[in-house]
């Protein structure tokens, strides 16, 4: 998940109450209760085996775990290579007696280290279940193999075709499953997604859009001369590019929640050298498609202008995970999605968040009605990519009704 704590409620949209609460479904109820000591026995075997993003001996046991788990279900298994990092997409087909077309979504991946697992296995104390990855996003692969339980508990088969992907790659950009990704997404109804909520917010919630991440980059080529015997002849490369970086620093519009900020500075080699090189890196963060054109644009006209003359500057955007904007699809199963969390009393929030998730490989701009994407369905849990991530135990059974429920309401619809 391509967030920290402090991207990961970029906009909380609390919405107006519902009209009116529906009692639960107690037969869902029922079959979901009853999941609680499997989740919690499934997320302990996942989070217990490393899945380092590029640790291909850990992702295999992961991927033969899965692999089994799935066909126990009755879903054809299939895998693609995603060849940057290493380790495999798992694809898992079944088909059903309905019309609609639904993918379950989440990556397998985790961002710690090999030998964290053993050095800080699952446990569970005052509520919550610790270890690499538990939620994020270990409990939303729990979360997608016990919704696949439940659906054979309630014997419920009202979808066309049910769709399961599970990646190995997404904390470093998802860079060799996103194609996969993007070409199973584009032939379905509905994506929804299993990252995991969060705890942190002070509500639960599920996500309606995520920003998109580019990363710019600024080069400057000077001339190097003697900073004392004779600083007249040479192009300080620093001195342009600090002046690139102030004139570049206000290309965001936060109207549009467009950010570009400058993190790193590399510049010069001695203290006695005018510098004939510098350069800087950056993140920019947006929501609206169309930003990556107008910065880029933007951008390299305001370069043009230099202070240091005789030098030469770049001023480039290079593409990272695409944003999943805001679109009347996803908004609909946002609203579905609270009306039946409030059959368990409960609140749901729609949010936007700062960071990235492979819900923007599955949007399709040249046709964004289809699939409608839902993002965060997974448990919720707080403080991810550090030793102190959390899931909150409390939540699975919630979450689970959610899911569910969910994927029950949105198969029975017509398919388009």
């Amino acid at each position: 998940m391509r967030t920290t704590a402090s991207l990961a409620l970029a906009v909380l949209m609390a919405l107006a109450p519902l009209a009116a609460r529906s009692a639960p479904d107690d037969t869902v109820l029922a079959a979901v209760k009853a999941q609680d000591g499997p989740y919690r026995e499934t997320l302990k075997g996942l989070v217990d085996l490393d899945s380092g993003t590029g640790d291909v001996s850990g992702l295999s046991k992961v991927e033969a775990l899965l692999k089994a788990r799935l066909e126990a279900s009755g879903l054809a298994v299939s895998t693609r290579n995603a060849p940057v990092f290493g380790g495999n997409t798992v694809i898992g087909t079944r088909s059903g007696s309905g019309t609609r077309k639904i993918m379950l979504l989440v990556h397998y991946d985790t961002v710690f280290g090999t030998g964290d697992a053993a050095k800080r296995p699952y446990t569970e104390r005052e509520g919550r279940a610790y270890g690499p990855g538990v939620a994020d996003a270990k409990g939303g692969i729990a979360m997608i193999l016990h919704l696949l339980s439940i659906l054979e508990t309630l014997r419920f088969d009202g979808y066309g075709t049910l769709t399961v992907v599970f990646n190995p790659d997404e904390e470093r950009g998802s860079r060799g499953s996103r194609d996969e990704i993007a070409r199973i997404a584009r032939d379905q109804d509905v994506v929804l997604s299993f990252e995991p909520s969060f705890a942190e917010a002070g509500v639960d919630a599920v996500t309606v859009a995520t920003k998109g991440i580019n990363y710019a980059s600024l080069t400057v080529k000077g001339r190097a001369s003697h900073a004392g015997g004779a600083p007249e002849a040479g192009r300080n490369a620093v001195v342009e590019l600090s002046h690139q970086i102030l004139q570049l620093q206000d290309l965001g519009d936060p109207a549009k929640g467009t950010s570009l900020h400058w993190t790193v500075v590399h510049g010069g080699t001695k203290p006695n050298i005018i510098p004939d090189d510098a350069k800087a890196e950056g993140d920019m963060r947006y929501f609206v498609p169309s930003e990556y054109d107008r910065v880029l644009s933007e951008g390299r006209k305001i370069a043009e202008s230099h202070r240091v003359p005789d030098t030469q500057v770049t001023f480039d955007l290079a593409k990272g995970r695409p944003p999943l904007p805001s679109n009347p699809g996803t908004k609909a199963l946002g609203e579905r999605a609270r009306a039946i969390y409030a059959e368990m009393g409960a609140e749901l929030m729609l949010a936007e968040i700062g960071g990235g998730t492979d819900a923007g490989y599955a949007f399709q701009p040249d046709s964004p009605a289809k699939p409608a994407i839902l993002e965060s369905l997974g448990i919720v849990g707080g403080r991810y990519h550090s030793t102190d991530e959390f899931a909150v135990l409390a939540s699975i059974t919630p979450r689970l009704y959610l899911a569910t429920r969910l994927f029950m309401e949105v198969s029975k619809e017509a398919g388009r």
